[in-house]
């Protein structure tokens, strides 16, 4: 396996966690799948749709997301919204993620060889 490889294996884990979070915090307004998935990337979050889709399901299932059918347009969607437990969990790990930032901030810093 690359070095290029190998850090992207790293950066997937890392980013993993942090989806939960960023579709909490972006479907305060709602939102259906693809349109989220396409602001997740481009707000740096990168995420494809076998990872969100049941991601969304889960979240929903355990009271996070609210989620109704739009039937207005020729293709039905599916629209989610953050719950009242989904703002309160965000909040949480909100708080949680800027503590882990700030202690890693704390961290040296390894030099990196040229």
């Amino acid at each position: 396996m690359s070095e290029t490889e190998i850090l992207e294996t790293h950066l997937q884990e890392l980013r993993r966690g942090t989806v939960v979070l960023a579709c909490l915090r972006l479907l305060v307004h709602p939102g259906y799948g693809y349109g989220l998935l396409e602001e997740l990337g481009e707000r740096g979050f990168p995420t494809d749709a076998n990872t969100l889709y049941p991601l969304l399901r889960r979240l929903e299932k355990q009271g996070f997301l609210t989620s109704e059918w739009n039937t207005d347009e020729s293709r039905p969607r599916k629209f989610y919204r953050t719950s009242a437990a989904g703002s309160r969990l965000a909040a949480s790990l909100t708080d949680d993620f800027r503590a882990i930032a700030a202690a890693i901030d704390d961290l040296p810093t390894p030099d990196v060889p040229h």
